[in-house]
């Protein structure tokens, strides 16, 4: 079993995403940022290989992603759950934060995907599912709306580019702020997930939009 592998993999969505496809026996890859974000869910879940990259740096993020083949094989599932949260209306951020915030909220997702859809594709299997959000933009969150919009667009083209090979694209739009004992609970938006990634072949969903 090839396992899964969790980008973004800290409290929230990430932490429980792990735990769900944990459960159900898969080998899994926590990936993030710094080692502190990591611990806690590593510790969790106890067999975990657990590997700091930044998303940004695509040499430490493809070096992550080999190392989870090295260990685990080409992975059944890869799943995107980094991003910039962060309030801003149009104009008050820099290019240069703009620019931060769409390489961690899209172009991370993209060299994750360059790297191993192809294998997949090879192998005629395997999930990647990019967690989504703002459904309708809202100026207050500017630079997280364009993000959004950038992932909706980009499952479209990996799925057009892959999906004929078998691999599963898709999203899990959240919209709404995700908090434990809420509607957003994050171990029922985990649900989804493993959803996605277990529907038959002529069943296959690219987007679920979890309204809470």
């Amino acid at each position: 079993m090839a396992g899964a592998v969790v980008i973004g993999a800290g409290p929230g969505i990430g932490r429980s995403v792990a735990l769900r496809f944990a459960r159900e026996g898969l080998p899994i890859t926590l990936i993030a940022r710094t080692e502190a974000t990591l611990a806690p869910v590593a510790a969790e879940i106890g067999t975990a290989l657990a590997l700091t990259a930044d998303v940004t740096d695509e040499k430490a993020l493809t070096t992550a992603l080999d190392a989870a083949v090295r260990e685990h094989g080409v992975p059944d599932v890869v799943v995107y759950n980094a991003a910039v949260i962060q309030a801003d209306a149009p104009g008050e951020l820099t290019t240069e934060e703009h620019l931060r915030a769409w390489s961690v909220n899209v172009v991370g997702a993209i060299t994750t995907a360059a790297h191993v859809a192809p294998r997949m594709a090879e192998r005629g299997s395997g999930t990647i599912i990019i967690t989504g959000g703002m459904p309708d933009a809202v100026p207050e969150y500017t630079s997280l709306s364009l993000g959004k919009a950038g992932v909706r667009a980009l499952v479209s083209l990996l799925d057009k580019r892959f999906g004929p090979s078998g691999v599963h694209v898709a999203s899990v739009t959240v919209a709404g702020a995700v908090a434990k004992g809420t509607p957003f609970d994050p171990d029922d938006i985990a649900e989804h997930y493993w959803r996605l990634h277990t529907q038959p072949h002529d069943g296959r969903l690219r987007e679920i939009v979890h309204k809470g």
